[in-house]
């Protein structure tokens, strides 16, 4: 069997996040994105070029925990798919993209941050349907919090 891929980009968040919910009760988050670019120099050096902007969206459960993280400056790699779509301005029809993150994490090479294994709400209560109290009981005590590479 393959290995099933998505596309994955990294960057920086160049505004602040907006988390809006629609009509139909579905949360998006977006923001502005900047992607850094370099180019390497005949002499094996790199010099840093002017950073790319385009617009990142997220839905769902992965757009409210994604708001509740992420804040303007911070690092992160995402995976999901480039969205082409058009737009009218001033009676104009442009083309635009985005990308759309399935997946989204703080990049880990440029960021500092404690991870806690504890597992959420849900997957408690999902446990308990499945597992009965005991089990549950022993999958609830209380996990040590463990400090990433990057913060040693």
């Amino acid at each position: 069997m393959a290995i099933q891929t998505q596309q994955s980009i990294s960057g920086f968040i160049a505004t602040q996040p907006q988390l809006t919910v629609s009509e139909h009760g579905i949360s998006r988050f977006h923001a502005r994105i900047g992607i850094e670019h370099s180019r390497q120099e005949p002499d094996g050096s790199f010099t840093q070029l002017e950073p790319t902007f385009h617009g990142l969206a997220i839905f769902r459960k992965t757009a409210e925990e994604a708001a509740a993280r992420f804040r303007k400056g911070d690092r992160f790699v995402a995976s999901g798919r480039v969205h082409e779509y058009n737009y009218d301005k001033d009676g104009e029809t442009v083309a635009a993209e985005e990308f759309i993150a399935s997946r989204i994490g703080h990049d880990l090479a440029r960021t500092r941050y404690e991870v806690d294994r504890s597992p959420r709400r849900e997957a408690i209560a999902h446990e308990h349907d499945a597992l009965g109290d005991s089990a549950v009981a022993s999958a609830t005590s209380p996990q040590p919090k463990v400090a990433s590479r990057a913060s040693l």
